[in-house]
């Protein structure tokens, strides 16, 4: 008699080391697996809480050999308290208007994520993307996403947050924004945002994926203290040094 496979049974599956994006002269490696069917939700609040991210139908953690350089970090709601640079940010934004949308691509998004992409990461894949493949980026999602949209006074759309809403918190998969205006510092402010609505929904965390020492692209998420990272004994405030911010041992 043939033994037919478990339908819950989740088949995770190691990518092949390619050149890191991050660190020079590493290579980077994934554990992923499919998001899809009724339990894709369930599926990735918990593996949301084991440190994954989310990217189309997959969910995927960094796996590389020799290297634990990628710590998984949030920022605890009910504890934060912005210092007085973060206030600042806030303040600055003061006329950008939120809006939270279905999670489908626009022009006008495109236009936005296009001119970001060549200023921030012009020698990334990403800056050869077309419109079709921005619009998988956004749309092609198993679990619930939204577009948080975000226009000046004048109605221009400035920026844009490609989020996960979790039992537990808000997640930022992508931001984007106009790189015409850098003192806005609008990458910070798309964060706060996130707290506060997160706040404002009753909800615990806001997930900001990846924090890797010595990558200055990640080192604004130090920013939001407290800032909680995954370790091996669980979640925990990361510690600070006169040098800096260490993960949790």
């Amino acid at each position: 008699m043939t033994k037919s496979l478990d339908a819950n049974l989740q088949f995770f599956y190691g990518t092949l080391p390619q050149p890191c994006p991050y660190l020079p002269d590493r290579m980077e490696s994934k554990v992923v697996t499919e998001l899809f069917g009724e339990g894709a939700r369930s599926l990735h609040e918990g593996l949301s809480r084991a440190g994954f991210r989310r990217s189309h139908g997959l969910a995927y953690k960094p796996a590389c050999r020799g290297c634990n350089a990628c710590i998984p970090v949030r920022v605890p709601v009910a504890d934060f308290h912005p210092s007085r640079s973060l206030k600042r940010v806030w303040r600055r934004n003061a006329d950008l208007i939120a809006s939270e949308k279905p999670a489908l691509a626009t022009g006008a998004q495109f236009a936005v994520f296009t001119r970001y992409q060549h200023w921030r990461h012009g020698d990334g894949g990403m800056a050869s993307m077309d419109f079709n493949d921005y619009r998988n980026m956004v749309e092609d999602t198993p679990i619930d996403t939204m577009i948080v949209e975000f226009h000046d006074a004048e109605g221009k759309l400035f920026g844009t947050s490609l989020t996960d809403r979790l039992g537990d918190g808000l997640s930022g998969v992508y931001k984007f924004f106009e790189p015409s205006e850098p003192q806005r510092s609008a990458g910070t402010y798309i964060v706060l945002w996130h707290i506060e609505r997160a706040r404002q929904l009753g909800l615990a965390y806001v997930y900001l994926g990846y924090w890797i020492g010595g990558c200055g692209k990640m080192s604004y998420k130090t920013r939001f203290r407290p800032i909680e990272a995954l370790g091996p004994n669980g979640w925990s405030v990361m510690g600070e040094t006169p040098d800096g911010h260490t993960p949790p041992g």
